[in-house]
């Protein structure tokens, strides 16, 4: 007895430190660029791991200085873009879902076999035809069209991946839409009434992943945007880590870096909230 407990204390302590150094692992890059952000000196090469002298000079040169790429603009680009993808791919999952779990029509398992295995695909593979299709459709010129465009391919895209939500609705018992349709409710009072509070957990992982995906995004976004006016805050990031500008941006590189996780950690502490209170509703009913 005495020696299972010595290896069980062994067991957890050599748990604890190994876990520790990958926290620490995984938590010095991301010190290295809140502090790199605040280097007054602006070069890559230095030599010492973290600064020797701090300024704020960087983050003011993001909002200030525009003679060579207009940061707040690709910022306020990214966010336009994200907020109406967000919006849009909960809107589109959470019917395409609802439509595979509930209803029942010709095709239904015929679509879901074809999403799937087109799902299995890499989405790079239809860059070149998406970008001939928005061409046609004159949405590569201009800031408007190109935000649009984003907006369009971001968005289609979502639906395709209605497969955790539809899991997740496939375990909603039947019996609570057969007791509201008796009770006079339509398809619609059903969805918006029934479905959607009770998928509160999985729409708050949707909005988190739809709001990603072009926030993070730099394929899709280098292929359509083909101006500086039309850029998000990753092709800016990638702009300023160019041979020609390395010297004087790399310092402001890291600010831009930690600028763009703050919508990000701001978006995950809000949802948190919500998600949490979703299921503490749903243990209580």
């Amino acid at each position: 007895m005495h020696d299972q407990r010595r290896r069980r204390i062994a067991g957890d302590i050599a748990t604890h430190l190994f876990l520790a150094v990958m926290a620490v692992i995984w938590l010095v890059p991301i010190v290295w660029v809140f502090f790199e952000s605040f280097n007054k000196n602006t070069a890559p090469y230095t030599d010492s791991f973290f600064p020797k002298e701090y300024t704020l000079g960087n983050y003011t040169a993001l909002f200030t200085d525009r003679s060579v790429m207009n940061f707040p603009r690709m910022f306020m680009n990214t966010l336009i873009v994200a907020c109406f993808v967000c919006v849009i791919s909960v809107f589109f999952v959470l019917s395409v879902a609802y439509c595979m779990s509930r209803l029942r029509f010709r095709f239904r398992r015929t679509f879901m076999n074809v999403a799937l295995i087109l799902g299995m695909f890499p989405g790079i593979m239809a860059v070149t035809a998406i970008y001939f299709i928005l061409k046609a459709m004159k949405l590569t010129e201009g800031s408007a069209p190109v935000l649009i465009a984003l907006i369009l391919v971001y968005a289609a895209g979502s639906g395709a991946g209605f497969y955790v939500m539809k899991g997740y609705m496939d375990t909603i018992p039947m019996s609570l839409d057969e007791a509201a349709l008796i009770d006079g409710c339509t398809r619609w009072q059903v969805f918006t009434k029934i479905i959607i509070p009770i998928s509160k957990p999985m729409i708050v992982y949707q909005a988190i992943t739809g709001f990603l995906t072009p926030w993070l995004d730099f394929v899709m976004a280098k292929v359509i945007c083909r101006t500086q006016s039309n850029y998000t805050v990753a092709l800016g990031l990638w702009l300023m880590l160019d041979k020609e500008y390395i010297q004087t941006w790399y310092a402001r590189f890291a600010a831009g870096a930690v600028l763009v996780s703050i919508p990000i950690a701001i978006l995950f502490i809000v949802m948190q909230r919500f998600y949490q209170e979703s299921m503490s509703g749903s243990v209580k009913g």
